[in-house]
């Protein structure tokens, strides 16, 4: 199909994509699709942001004793297993191995938020690290002088300057998990990409949900990036007036 075949074929593209997304109920599956997308991506960053901090912690704790050696020994496992496989390949494994030899039922969209949680949480271990080494060790040496404990000091002094320093880096993790879960389907989860294929095989017709479909990833992160740039603005401010 030439250039101008394309423009004179559109319009009733087009008409036939509307018709089945109004008359058709098409919205309710896109509706549903968005839903689920969002809450994956939330839910999997929140998860990955605990499981992140707590790694990042035992890797900067101090190595002098075996228990510290230990716990950095599975942490450094843990980040190199999920770094070092596709996310598809996690979300297959979780869903056709893990849970029927554990005899676990869960829905697509539970298992997808659990891997992209676990997933995330290896990415953000080694950004909330990064963060932690950037804050004044003198920060945490004042924390300990006047007498708290040095998980406090991490948690109330150190972690809160780290979290302002790689703000960006954790809202670009938050965009990759929203495009990523464009996956989700290998496990049954409804989301945008099976919401649009839906109408695409309803009209035979795939180009116009496709570039819709992408014009809402679009916005979805350009959203998400303009939250970030209000949230920097924020805390630069609470910085000026400290």
């Amino acid at each position: 199909m030439g250039f101008w075949d394309f423009i004179e074929s559109f319009p009733k593209k087009w008409y036939k994509f509307v018709d089945i997304f109004f008359e058709q109920n098409g919205y309710v599956k896109v509706a549903e699709g968005l839903q689920n997308t969002l809450t994956i991506a939330v839910l999997g960053l929140l998860i990955g942001i605990l499981i992140g901090t707590v790694i990042a912690t035992v890797r900067v704790i101090p190595k002098y004793k075996f228990l510290p050696r230990l716990l950095n020994g599975i942490c450094t496992f843990y980040v190199g297993l999920f770094r070092g496989t596709p996310i598809v390949v996690q979300l297959l494994v979780g869903y056709y191995v893990l849970l029927p030899i554990l005899g676990v039922r869960m829905t697509g969209v539970e298992v997808s938020i659990l891997i992209f949680g676990l997933n995330s949480g290896a990415y953000i271990s080694e950004i909330m690290r990064s963060g932690i080494q950037s804050v004044d060790p003198g920060q945490l040496e004042a924390g300990r002088a006047v007498g708290l404990s040095f998980g406090t000091s991490m948690l109330k002094i150190v972690i809160p300057q780290a979290v302002k320093n790689i703000l960006p880096t954790l809202g670009n993790e938050f965009i990759a998990l929203i495009k990523e879960t464009s996956v989700v389907s290998f496990v049954g989860a409804g989301d945008l990409y099976v919401a649009f294929s839906y109408i695409g095989s309803c009209s035979y017709e795939f180009m116009v949900p496709y570039l819709v479909m992408a014009a809402i990833y679009i916005v979805l992160v350009m959203g998400i990036s303009l939250l970030i740039k209000l949230m920097e603005r924020s805390l630069k401010k609470s910085d000026r007036r400290n």
